[in-house]
């Protein structure tokens, strides 16, 4: 079965209302009004003002980062060198292999410390994440990193966790852990069939069976190149009607926990990746969806800070924060990237520009970073117009909040979705019980105060219009409304402080017909790859999907593995290339799919295949 707790993916780009267009630059007025924060934090994306022209590079300084050349020498003397821009899960897997492979990196983002080292604080000093986000079943990059840096699971991950969904009808449906010892394992999809007799409250058995239609579908997906590209021209809400999934289920099941798992309603949702995603987190293994937590900090202070420590003190990693890209600059002659530039900010100050030279160049952006510097780096949009359609593509805007209650609130679980309320406004919602999630560490969530009651992470997706709302009526909506619907204990409690903040077009948007726009993992010109969890990765393909952590730190991976194995655009100038050693970067499969699923795939095929010869096959796409 599916829980609604998806995650968040990538960072977000954070905006509070009234902010400066220039994102990049670190935002910090708090409100005037007493007892909410709103507060912008900086941006992630490096550069996202479409309305600012970037200056010629030739009245460029270089920065300490650079060499005196842009050229690859080839000499073992100089380490080759490349810039990474974008400091996500996508950025830091990319930084990773190219270290370890033997490269110079600099990564760059607009975050003054995208390292992870320095906490996000609200305006009165307490914690705060752009997103709540979890780590799924089969995660192995993630999980083998951590064990590289000597992260213990235990250390940073809650125990695997069950979740709620919540209605105006009350309790929908919970999602149990099933490797507990409480489920007998059996093939997919029998276990979560079964488990649904249990664990939906109020959709019919009747409703639930019409999934049977969709099942089939997902066995038909990925039968050739063609006809996944069928599929992702369909939005998904014309694939239910066609596969004959009832209104209700619809309705009442899957369309809040697309809103929650990649951020949009069907009918704004590619089939393909629809298909991919309920796969990947539910269908693929009778365990696939269980899910933990981050028990301690955040996501970047739990995993991404060790990482980023370990790179710059055993390989040097130049991490340069608080920046924003400007131009990806370009030899046009040569057909290759030689640098990048880049202002730093500071508050709402700009400095001048600054360059780093490079050999090639990783862009570790989604759409709204992508149109940043693609619409700033003229000569690059004219050589690689894949980037140009990539740049086009949408994002789904998120609001995120943080509550601070005066009492504690007894939930059955600490992660819990809302869905089908007026309130929402069309969007997905989301509440987590930090205080259960974290209970080891309260102090820690409020900010060395001493703890008065749970503290709440609520999430909007696709929530343009709860984005313009004020924080206080976000709040209201929260506390007032959504919250006491689900769990009337809540009606007692009061606010103590709260923090909103909106991030625009924050996300992946997996429209109908996005795939052929998304950005591919090569480029046209060969020193410059793509990262991320949008990116299309070809023949390197993963089997992570969606809006997911593990993709885009794959996609990081085989973002520098392009670049270093043997032809890639920096592999014969890197150390040890001449003794044949492989630089490329291992990246781990997840579990391969289960027997039934393999044959049912075979014989989909292999009776499509003989209907296609009469334009038969697969009729309900085109």
């Amino acid at each position: 079965m599916l829980s609604a707790a998806a995650p968040i993916a990538t960072p977000p780009l954070p905006r509070s209302r009234g902010a400066a267009r220039r994102a990049a630059a670190p935002r910090g007025a708090a409100s005037r009004r007493p007892g909410l924060a709103r507060a912008g934090p900086p941006a992630s994306s490096p550069r996202v003002g479409d309305d600012d022209v970037a200056p010629s590079s030739a009245d460029v300084a270089p920065s300490s980062a650079s060499a005196s050349s842009s050229a690859p020498s080839g000499s073992p003397a100089r380490r080759p060198r490349v810039a990474v821009v974008g400091a996500g899960w996508g950025g830091f897997g990319a930084a990773k292999a190219l270290c370890e492979a033997g490269c110079e990196v600099t990564l760059l983002d607009g975050i003054p410390d995208p390292t992870g080292a320095t906490p996000s604080l609200t305006p009165s000093g307490k914690p705060f994440e752009y997103g709540t986000r979890g780590f799924w079943k089969d995660y192995p990059n993630i999980e083998a990193m951590l064990a590289e840096v000597g992260v213990k699971e235990s250390d940073v991950f809650t125990d695997f966790t069950a979740s709620s969904f919540f209605s105006p009808d009350g309790l929908e449906a919970t999602a149990p852990v099933f490797s507990s010892s409480d489920f007998l394992q059996l093939p997919s999809p029998l276990g979560q069939v079964f488990a649904t007799f249990d664990n939906f409250k109020r959709l019919p058995l009747a409703d639930r069976a019409t999934m049977v239609g969709l099942l089939y579908a997902m066995l038909d997906l990925g039968r050739d190149d063609a006809t996944f590209r069928a599929y992702d021209r369909m939005a998904a809400h014309d694939l239910f009607i066609r596969m004959g999934l009832s209104k209700r289920l619809v309705d009442d099941f899957i369309r809040p926990t697309l809103l929650v798992g990649l951020f949009k309603p069907p009918e704004e949702l590619s089939a393909a990746v629809t298909m991919e995603l309920l796969y990947y987190y539910a269908l693929a293994h009778q365990d696939s969806f269980d899910v933990r937590w981050i028990a301690r900090g955040t996501v970047q202070s739990a995993l991404v800070a060790p990482l980023a420590a370990m790179l710059q003190e055993k390989y040097d990693l130049n991490v340069l924060g608080g920046c924003r890209v400007e131009e990806i600059v370009m030899d046009e002659s040569a057909r290759r990237a030689t640098g990048v530039t880049y202002s730093r900010t500071t508050g709402r100050t700009t400095g001048a520009l600054e360059r780093v030279d490079a050999d090639a160049v990783v862009l570790a952006l989604g759409a709204k970073g992508m149109r940043g510097v693609v619409s700033g780096s003229p000569a690059l949009a004219r050589l690689a117009p894949e980037l140009t359609k990539a740049a086009s593509l949408g994002g789904v805007d998120v609001v995120t909040t943080r509550i601070w209650l005066d009492r504690y609130v007894a939930t059955e679980t600490p992660a819990n979705v809302l869905s089908r309320f007026e309130g929402l406004r069309g969007a997905g919602g989301t509440f987590f019980m930090l205080d259960q999630l974290q209970k080891n560490h309260e102090v820690e969530l409020w900010g060395g105060e001493e703890p008065k009651g749970s503290v709440l992470a609520c999430d909007f997706y696709n929530g343009g219009a709860v984005a313009c709302l004020s924080d206080e009526d976000v709040v209201k909506l929260l506390t007032e409304e959504l919250l006491p619907s689900a769990i009337p204990a809540f009606g007692d409690a009061r606010v103590l402080d709260a923090h909103v903040v909106r991030c625009p077009g924050a996300v992946t948007w997996f429209s109908p017909g996005s795939f052929e726009a998304r950005p591919p993992l090569e480029t046209s010109v060969a020193n410059v790859t793509c990262a991320g969890d949008w990116v299309r990765m070809g023949d390197r393909e993963h089997g992570s999907k969606g809006l997911c952590q593990e993709r885009a730190y794959v996609s990081g991976l085989e973002a520098a593995n392009a670049l270093t194995r043997r032809g890639g655009a920096v592999a014969e100038a890197l150390p040890g290339r001449r003794d044949g050693v492989d630089a490329t970067h291992q990246v781990l499969p997840v579990r391969a799919d289960e027997t039934q699923v393999v044959l049912g795939r075979a014989a989909n095929k292999a009776v499509m295949d003989a209907l296609a010869t009469v334009g038969l096959d697969s009729p309900w796409v085109r």
